[in-house]
């Protein structure tokens, strides 16, 4: 992928300097508390290799965001395919994020999803995209609804990764954002 700039931030793919950082955001206990798992570094390392042969391939997915004044990766936020949930229509796109606690409440995953918003709509000419989370998980929810993205309860569901022993990470709440409605907002704050 080529590397996306915005006001405060660089979105790349990943590089191998990423890795601790990759780790600690897969295993911490607040980053990961929606999450059923936790990876140890060996399957850290394993899923940014596979993240970053996505990103090769596809020119997009869950992306490295590098503070661009200090060059410290703090996190991921992309889009990606959703071939792998059989719950959502096939071709649906989500934007995701995932970032080091000491970097929350900053605004960075907003303005690093904003630039995703633009790539996706604009570049790719996607017709519509989404985002789920976990019902409970309101800080996540709460990016969604600044995004301009408005919720789908009728589309609500149990996700399929996560297993039965967890009953309290299964129900994940959907959120939409299409194409005509970014347009609109980007307008009307113009």
């Amino acid at each position: 992928m080529k590397p996306m700039r915005t006001e405060r931030l660089i979105l790349r793919n990943w590089e191998d300097r990423d890795r601790a950082l990759f780790h600690r955001i897969n295993s911490d206990e607040r980053v990961m508390e929606f999450f059923p798992f936790r990876r140890d570094r060996a399957a850290a390392n394993a899923k940014m290799d596979e993240v970053r042969a996505w990103i090769d391939e596809d020119g997009y997915g869950f992306a490295a965001v590098e503070i661009a004044a200090t060059g410290e990766c703090i996190g991921f936020v992309g889009i990606t395919g959703t071939e792998d949930m059989d719950v959502l229509p096939a071709g649906t796109i989500e934007i995701g994020w995932r970032l080091a606690p000491e970097f929350w409440g900053k605004g960075y995953v907003t303005e690093a999803a904003e630039a995703w918003l633009a790539y996706g709509f604009e570049t790719l000419g996607l017709d519509e995209i989404v985002s789920f989370a976990v019902s409970d998980n309101h800080r996540s929810t709460a990016v969604m609804k600044r995004l301009g993205m408005r919720a789908d309860p009728a589309c609500d569901f149990d996700h399929p990764g996560v297993p039965d022993s967890h009953p309290a990470l299964k129900r994940h709440v959907l959120y939409r954002l299409s194409r005509q409605e970014w347009q609109a907002r980007k307008k009307a704050a113009r």
